[in-house]
């Protein structure tokens, strides 16, 4: 059940076996649900960065990044809203060929939603369609209501910040010129 705003998790680390695991008990124990998640290399050669989103209220997404960002594995965690980000999901749709062919407009269709045509073949045709969670959810509603769609897949939140760097970048900086200088 949605309680509260949605937020946007970002959390930086090595790829460590279990990472994964710890982080997703530390919204359990909150009883938070994560609603997305995706992680992948970051821009930093052998940091992953992972994009997690939730419904929380500001006490308490402040707690839980707290929370990982004091994990030893853990370079850095913070949260985001939607105005701070620019971000994006990617669906998939899978529809019966016969169906789509016979779809008044279809070139008009896939225009108006900027999807794209991944695969037709005799049995089925796959659109692709990447945009925010109401994008992607009203081309579904539309294909389900006019062709029927025989598989639906979407993808979790990726997302940069409107910042000129990342907040990992200026960290990572601060803590070498600190460096520098106690050696120095």
């Amino acid at each position: 059940m949605e309680h509260g705003k949605l937020y946007t998790v970002i959390i930086f680390s090595e790829n460590t076996v279990g990472l994964l695991n710890q982080i997703a008990i530390i919204f359990t124990r909150r009883q938070l649900n994560i609603e997305t998640l995706s992680v992948s290399p970051s821009a930093i050669e052998g940091i992953h960065k992972f994009t997690i989103t939730t419904f929380a209220d500001e006490d308490m997404i402040d707690r839980v990044v707290k929370q990982i960002d004091r994990r030893v594995d853990i370079l850095k965690a913070y949260y985001n809203t939607d105005e701070d980000l620019v971000y994006q999901e990617i669906a998939l749709y899978k529809l019966g060929t016969e169906q789509f062919l016979k779809l008044a407009s279809v070139e008009e269709l896939i225009r108006r939603y900027g999807a794209r045509v991944l695969e037709i073949n005799e049995a089925c045709v796959v659109l692709e369609k990447s945009g925010h969670y109401e994008e992607t959810q009203a081309l579904f509603r539309e294909l389900s209501e006019r062709v029927g769609v025989l598989q639906f897949i979407r993808s979790g939140r990726i997302a940069i910040t409107k910042s000129r760097v990342e907040r990992l970048s200026d960290m990572l900086n601060a803590m070498k010129e600190r460096l520098e200088r106690k050696n120095g």
